[in-house]
């Protein structure tokens, strides 16, 4: 089987990613309406709105639903105390509800759905290795490679390792499997202290 070329795999997994965006929102906007009420008991603010490393390293604000404390500090989640999680975060994050509002950044173009992990501008050894390795040519995404093999951030060169080999290895099918993966469970999101 001959491959795609990279322009029309990219335009292909962009209509793809409107396409599952859209009907994901439209199906889960349910359930997204009972977890922020939910949320509004649990913390008062239950949208976290955070700006993170885009494709070409262009800052762009991630929408997820609160799992921790207000008032913690914004940095790398496996740099954050157990106890900022709420016990309806926990419940979230162990799910991934946490990450359905992503829908709407991949809506808007922000990411994809499937990428490397978006990181904060000061996660700084991590953008060195993936500007280092051409990581930001593409979208950041919900879910990718390194996830479902269970690598976070905390291990910043096994990590865009990971995203490189996601980036020059996509595929229509690869895509999928690692969408099916994910909601299969497989992988976890970042650790936490």
């Amino acid at each position: 089987m001959i491959p795609l070329p990279r322009e029309v795999s990219f335009i292909m997994l962009r209509f793809i990613d409107l396409f599952f965006s859209l009907f994901g929102l439209l199906l889960l906007a349910p359930i997204m309406i009972i977890i922020i009420v939910i949320g509004y008991f649990d913390t008062g603010s239950p949208l976290f709105f955070q700006t993170r490393v885009g494709r070409h390293m262009k800052p762009f604000n991630l929408i997820k639903f609160r799992t921790m404390l207000p008032e913690t500090e914004s940095v790398a989640t496996h740099l954050v105390a157990s106890k900022a999680v709420t016990k309806f975060g926990a419940f979230l994050r162990k799910t991934k509800l946490d990450e359905l509002p992503q829908l709407i950044n991949v809506l808007k173009g922000d990411m994809s759905l499937v990428g490397p992990r978006p990181c904060l501008y000061n996660q700084l050894e991590l953008i060195e290795e993936r500007e280092r390795r051409g990581v930001f040519k593409v979208l950041p995404g919900v879910t990718g490679l390194a996830q479902v093999n269970k690598v976070d951030m905390s291990t910043p060169e096994i990590l865009a390792k990971l995203d490189q080999e996601l980036n020059e290895t996509m595929s229509v099918s690869r895509y999928f499997r690692y969408i099916i993966l994910t909601l299969l469970g497989q992988g976890t999101g970042d650790c936490i202290r």
